[in-house]
């Protein structure tokens, strides 16, 4: 679903997974520091939105999915996971209730497969899920924002932003007041420097919540079952997840950002410890990138993402 505000002066396509909104309007590092300073938003529009309704909702919603939203309350926001009978992540779900419905944002292109695993298990539960992405579009404000959210159906406070469900059709209206556009690039920086995993990039089909640090946002330790639950306590309980995700610091001196997917390697090795995740330009911090890597790679090791060497901060801990 193309965006009506690549039509916004400077506006570059995204392409890939982003495809639909801009990947930039002109000047990337500009637009990250609008954004860290509280300033402007990003356009989220090609995201997947599903709505849920009905009295039974939060109660059905918590048999689903890993994190505990039975009691979650009108306007909190909260992510969690659908996992897969083994534990590996299937989807990743960004929802608020707003006491009548449950707004959800995914990844785009995945929120048929959503709705039809959960219109799968309704059975006798009083709820109705729908595909709303033709109808509401995902804008994100920074924290500090003073816009005007009121046009929004929906909000997700969040400590970094705020998510906003708006109107499709009211789109470029709602946003014109909200400063500078920023595009998905300048999104990226951030959301990789603030060590954010995001599906599909930061996972793949054996990706387990624990090695990308969703046990922390999206994952409730104490609730009851779920599918997949016994391996999150099996693998919390022993402490010893087969990959865990890293921040990295890349060479600033290599012209080149490591492609995703591409091969990480302890220097002076030829056998690939891990991949390249995502990876980015930041404005202050230079190139930077996550990387998903084996558990007992060296902390302290020098590690090559792509040929490009760069140092690790620790994420997940080994």
């Amino acid at each position: 679903m193309k965006s009506p505000l690549l039509a916004l002066p400077g506006a570059v396509p995204a392409e890939g997974p982003d495809e639909g909104v801009a990947a930039h309007y002109g000047n990337i590092f500009r637009e990250q520091r609008e954004l860290a300073a509280g300033h402007g938003y990003v356009d989220l529009s090609h995201r997947g939105v599903v709505t849920v309704t009905g009295p039974d909702r939060l109660s059905w919603l918590h048999l689903l999915l890993t994190q505990h939203v039975s009691d979650l309350r009108p306007q909190q926001a909260t992510e969690a996971l659908v996992l897969s009978p083994n534990g590996h992540v299937e989807h990743a779900l960004y929802l608020v209730d707003d006491g009548a419905t449950v707004w959800i944002h995914v990844e785009p292109g995945t929120q048929q497969a959503l709705i039809g695993y959960l219109e799968s298990m309704k059975f006798w539960n009083r709820v109705e899920v729908a595909d709303a992405t033709d109808r509401y579009a995902v804008v994100f404000l920074p924290a500090g924002s003073t816009a005007d959210a009121s046009g929004a159906a929906a909000v997700r406070e969040l400590s970094w932003g705020r998510d906003l469900f708006l109107p499709r059709e009211a789109l470029a209206a709602e946003v014109a007041g909200f400063g500078p556009a920023a595009g998905v690039w300048a999104y990226e920086a951030l959301r990789i420097e603030g060590h954010r995993p995001r599906l599909g990039f930061e996972t793949d089909h054996r990706t387990i919540p624990h090695e990308v640090d969703w046990l922390a946002t999206a994952v409730h330790l104490q609730k009851g079952c779920y599918r997949g639950q016994e391996t999150v306590a099996r693998v919390h309980n022993l402490g010893r997840p087969p990959r865990r995700l890293v921040f990295l610091h890349l060479d600033g001196t290599e012209e080149k950002l490591p492609a995703r997917g591409a091969d990480v390697r302890v220097d002076g090795q030829d056998r690939p410890v891990g991949f390249v995740t995502s990876a980015a330009r930041h404005h202050e911090l230079g190139p930077i990138a996550l990387a998903l890597v084996k558990r007992n790679t060296p902390l302290d090791a020098t590690l090559l993402a792509d040929g490009v060497p760069a140092t690790q901060d620790v994420i997940v801990p080994a």
